[in-house]
């Protein structure tokens, strides 16, 4: 790009800067030199290949959404939080929101994640252990009891029975009187991601897709704010994919959930900005930083020129990052710490707009309330000491840098292409189905992990306390334990629950709910109803199940 283009999208930026809101902040280095807002080529000189990198705000958004950075607003603290029943977890995310947390990010028990009740037989020992049980709408009544729905955002990490658990959460703010229509957050419902790496399913993927079809509708009509998908790469990588295959298996999903969208008639400028992205942030600092980069400028790239958006937001690819559970150790857990404050850093320097921070006992169990603490105190610091949201894209222009971000890219296209080679009719969606049924997306990501997890046992890939300075003087940690009684509570719970219930409403619900699935209808406001009789979590998807089957994995060899 030549000095003058360089000097005209300098002056755009200015413009936009000084038009946006900035925080009342100290913009001064630690020994108090101003910084200026952003950093670019030297008044005059020409940069081959600028225009791949930009200013901020602009498109190809490669140095992020927004001309301010973080000057304007700095990422969403948002804790992943949840353990034993809803009362507990609800303690938990008062005591986060009163030490700073900005918003609410809902972690699920297992049995809640399959679709099934406390009381399920199957649900035997796993109630309240990796997350927290939810049966019906009167434990999400209890869960965000004195958290004023309406004014805090909620993200919720559940993909399989996703929708049933969105229509509880509404209904739970009904009951507390909130305008639906000014709700805010995020429902994970990303079910590919599940096909390739997480394995928490209910349904075939059509019936799926179906649903999330119906929920996309239902928010672009009903609640605009409220994001109805974030597309994950989080479990891709923690599979064992690489960084390349985390980022294009994920904006591959997107891509098919923007297919989705329009084969429902749904304009792309309206929904587009409706869908976020959820990535991991691994050990490898540059490496990470290069693929939050390239990220946007690949979506903002095909939702531009192979889907047809045209609004700014539409072309805007935004994110929640989670640092890599996959990097922590049970060896010598406190190197935990630094772990994750390097991978906050990375994901903070890729421009992300939310985050979550590991605590260093979760390889071990829930975290306590101390090492909670000490995760959140990782975000702060960051935001608070560093000095990194002075600047917009600080490390832009690195030579390093910008040829791993372009590097990323390349191979992220490769795969892209390799995706519609695999459909019938070369759209990403056929793709996805057809490498989910020949298991394309699951051995390559096994092929990634062996390949790395031979080098970690050679030595070749050195972890510090487990293949590399091993000896310590630290002590055992002290880790939180759910009690059995959770399970036991729970379930007293619910059979108390279904018994003060009017039998005869739930049943009608659930027969209309079954009505609607093979009218064709949308989903949404059947579902809500049964929500609102207090039909449980295993009614719901039972029926559905009893309707539409269930997805068994084929077993490969």
């Amino acid at each position: 790009m030549d000095a003058a283009d360089i000097a005209a999208g300098r002056e755009r930026w200015q413009r936009r800067y000084d038009a946006a809101r900035k925080r009342d902040a100290d913009f001064t280095t630690l020994s108090g030199a101003l910084v200026e807002p952003v950093y670019g080529p030297p008044e005059g000189a020409a940069y081959p290949g600028f225009d791949r990198i930009g200013w901020p705000g602009e498109f190809p958004f490669t140095r992020g959404l927004y001309p301010t950075g973080y000057r304007g607003r700095t990422w969403t603290i948002r804790q992943f939080a949840g353990f034993g029943n809803a009362q507990q977890t609800n303690e938990r995310y008062k005591m986060i929101l009163a030490a700073g947390g900005g918003g609410l990010s809902v972690a699920f028990d297992m049995p809640t994640l399959m679709g099934r009740d406390s009381d399920d037989p199957q649900s035997a020992g796993e109630v309240g252990h990796c997350g927290v049980a939810i049966d019906s709408a009167a434990d999400m009544d209890v869960l965000f009891d004195g958290i004023d729905l309406e004014k805090t955002t909620t993200s919720m990490t559940i993909s399989g029975p996703a929708v049933p658990i969105f229509c509880m959460y509404l209904v739970a703010a009904e009951r507390q009187g909130a305008d639906l229509h000014r709700l805010d957050g995020t429902l994970q419902t990303d079910i590919f991601k599940e096909y390739i790496a997480q394995k928490e399913w209910l349904f075939q993927p059509e019936p799926h897709l179906r649903l999330i079809g119906d929920l996309m509708e239902y928010c672009a009509a009903e609640i605009p704010r409220y994001k109805p998908l974030s597309v994950s790469g989080y479990h891709i990588r923690e599979a064992g994919s690489t960084a390349a295959q985390e980022l294009a298996y994920t904006l591959a999903d997107g891509f098919g959930y923007v297919e989705l969208g329009l084969s429902r008639g749904l304009d792309v400028n309206q929904f587009a900005p409706g869908l976020s992205f959820f990535f991991d942030a691994h050990i490898d600092f540059f490496e990470e930083i290069a693929k939050f980069r390239a990220a946007r400028r690949i979506w903002a790239r095909h939702l531009r020129d192979d889907y047809g958006a045209t609004s700014e937001k539409a072309l805007w690819l935004k994110f929640h990052t989670q640092t890599a559970g996959v990097s922590l150790t049970a060896q010598q857990p406190v190197n935990n710490v630094v772990r994750t404050a390097v991978e906050a850093l990375a994901a903070v320097l890729g421009g992300t707009n939310s985050l979550h921070t590991n605590a260093l006992d979760e390889t071990l169990a829930l975290p306590t309330d101390e090492s909670a603490e000490i995760a959140l105190r990782t975000q702060q610091v960051i935001m608070e000491e560093t000095g990194v949201v002075n600047v917009a894209d600080p490390l832009g222009g690195s030579w390093y840098l910008e040829e791993l971000t372009d590097r990323i890219e390349a191979e992220a296209e490769e795969i892209f292409a390799r995706i519609r080679e695999l459909g019938e009719d070369g759209s990403i969606t056929s793709g996805i189905l057809r490498g989910i049924e020949d298991g394309w997306f699951t051995a390559n990501i096994a092929e990634a992990a062996f390949v790395y997890q031979q080098a970690v046992e050679k030595g070749e890939k050195r972890t510090v306390g487990v293949n590399a300075h091993t000896s310590t003087v630290a002590k055992e940690l002290e880790i939180l334990r759910v009690s059995h009684e959770v399970e036991i509570e729970q379930n007293r719970s619910l059979a108390a629950r279904r018994s003060d219930r009017d039998p005869v409403r739930v049943k009608a619900s659930l027969d209309r709910m079954v009505q609607v699935a093979r009218s064709g209808g949308n989903m949404i406001p059947s579902m809500l109803e049964a929500a609102r009789a207090e039909a449980t979590l295993g009614e719901i998807c039972g029926v559905l199940k009893d309707e539409w089957g269930i997805y068994r994995e084929p077993a490969r060899f």
